[in-house]
């Protein structure tokens, strides 16, 4: 696997891999997905930034688009660019290929959207090996391609969908109009496996015993006897990054975990404490109280994350400069941080701003070295195992940066904060003892801004209402809530309102993601 390298390039060209480039389909970081798991490394770029074809990358894929083709203005490459190298065409890439090479792609007289069958599979396409007849695909398309060029052979097709895929008569140029990277085409992976694997010749041997290998040379030559500073939070990225470096330059790694007041409960000594097994450098930072301050009588989402990321970079620049000579800022970011997603719709829509140490090498005029800005979380996961990190911290659910600042929905108080810290350990818990914790991507609990009325013995009371979250996912891109058991949503609501002042009602919420967020600010 390649090694990361953040300041002159991302990925020094050390191993094959496949190009993918993005017209602002939702399912392109999908295909990557699917493509790793193959062993083969592969990168996202946007179409209109094609990287240089060295002989490293051993095939391209073409995306799908919510555009049409035929619009004008809609996103465009230009193919001779990939002259020698294996092309797939998914969807709108398929189309853009058909249309460009003298085929014809029109409106699709009924919308195709989902599930379909493959009544025709030309069995002797190296493409289509073991794709069987009948097989369930995917289309999720509102065009066409009702033609292609004389020197394209139709290699499969629906019952509605006369071509739905082809191939150019003695090149490796194919284009399919289903999806196969999502689960719903069944034997999708056994064609992205033909397409990667048999027609680019990739090898397969991208794997977390190479990455760990490859990653710790490039920075032992990236860093020599440089110190890098790294702020810790007791996640998943940044622990594997932090044991990537340290196992790189020893000593010379000094790590900083910051306790902003808004941490879960008992979570800075827990922390502190399973990094000092693994033999981190770090140094804990108690700045409770700045955080407090930063934060007195803010309300509005935003602000609050600006005022959390602000003081974080304050607090961690200030300890930093305690620490001689040192050169380098660690990040743990990764891969999802650092793709160029397109916007072929106008501009997009900031959600939430996100919180990271994103304004700490302009500040600190450090360079920044981040080692995992080339995998996924799960990716990240794996290398995790290989380094023999605890499993606990591997599987610890992912907690936002502004921590229980962006769970209490309104301004920030210390009563509030003692309340949602005693929810959010009464939930937390009960999923561990209830063997729900590893059955679930990400809980937590959020304070809300109103108070109910309710009945205490004899007395009447009018207290907080907090909201259970928890939700299945793969990567945070989508989630759906968690169908927890109705007994074990009992037993907790029930033990919240016992044994925690000040809250008289619990909810639990059902919606996913989209339109929700996991987060409610």
């Amino acid at each position: 696997m390649p090694a990361c390298q953040k300041v002159a390039q991302r990925h020094t060209s050390m191993a094959e891999q496949i190009l993918i480039l993005d017209f602002g389909s939702q399912y392109t970081q999908l295909i990557a997905r699917r493509i790793r798991e193959l062993n083969v490394y592969c990168e996202i770029h946007p179409f209109s930034k094609v990287p240089a074809l060295t002989p490293d990358i051993k095939g391209v894929i073409l995306s799908g688009s919510p555009c049409s083709v035929r619009d004008a203005g809609s996103p465009d490459v230009d193919l001779s660019l990939f002259k020698g190298k294996p092309v797939l065409g998914i969807c709108y890439g398929a189309q853009l290929i058909a249309q460009k090479t003298g085929g014809n792609v029109l409106p699709s007289q009924i919308r195709e959207y989902g599930r379909a069958r493959l009544t025709t599979v030309d069995h002797h396409n190296e493409l289509l090996k073991e794709i069987s007849i009948d097989s369930q695909v995917w289309m999720s398309h509102g065009d066409t391609i009702e033609s292609i060029a004389s020197d394209y052979d139709v290699i499969a097709s629906t019952p509605t969908v006369k071509i739905a895929a082809f191939k150019k008569k003695g090149q490796s140029l194919f284009g399919i109009q289903f999806h196969p990277e999502v689960t719903h085409t069944l034997e999708g992976k056994n064609l992205l496996r033909n397409f990667v694997v048999h027609i680019c010749g990739c090898a397969q041997d991208w794997t977390p015993d190479q990455f760990v290998d490859a990653t710790v040379e490039a920075l032992q030559k990236k860093l020599g006897n440089d110190k890098v500073v790294m702020a810790l939070s007791g996640g998943v990225d940044s622990t594997v990054a932090a044991t990537l470096v340290h196992k790189a330059i020893g000593k010379n790694l000094y790590c900083i975990f910051v306790d902003n007041g808004l941490l879960r409960k008992n979570e800075f000594e827990q922390v502190l404490a399973s990094y000092k097994g693994m033999g981190l450098n770090i140094k804990g930072v108690d700045a409770r109280e700045k955080f407090y301050t930063a934060l007195r009588d803010l309300s509005d989402p935003e602000a609050k994350r600006k005022a959390i990321g602000r003081t974080f970079i304050e607090v961690f620049d200030e300890e930093a400069h305690k620490i001689t000579d040192v050169k380098w800022l660690g990040q743990g970011t990764i891969y999802p941080d650092v793709i160029e997603s397109v916007s072929v719709k106008g501009p997009s829509v900031t959600i939430k701003s996100h919180h990271n140490v994103g304004g700490l090498p302009e500040k600190m005029k450090l360079k920044v070295v981040e080692p995992l800005n080339t995998l996924f979380k799960d990716e990240v996961r794996l290398v995790g195992k290989t380094l023999q990190i605890d499993p606990t911290i591997l599987g610890r659910h992912p907690f936002p940066g502004p921590g229980l600042g962006i769970r209490i929905l309104g301004d920030i108080t210390l009563e509030k904060v003692r309340i949602l810290q005693e929810v959010d350990y009464i939930f937390i818990q009960g999923l561990r003892k209830h063997n729900l914790y590893d059955k679930v991507w990400q809980a937590g609990a959020m304070l809300l801004p109103v108070q109910a009325v309710g009945v205490m013995g004899d007395e009447r009371t009018y207290e907080r209402v907090v909201a259970l979250r928890a939700v299945v996912s793969v990567d945070g891109m989508t989630a759906d809530w968690s169908h927890l058991p109705y007994e074990f949503l009992s037993e907790m609501s029930s033990e919240i309102i016992n044994k925690v002042k000040g809250v008289n009602r619990v909810v639990y919420d059902i919606s996913s993601k989209p339109p929700a967020t996991i987060e409610w600010e």
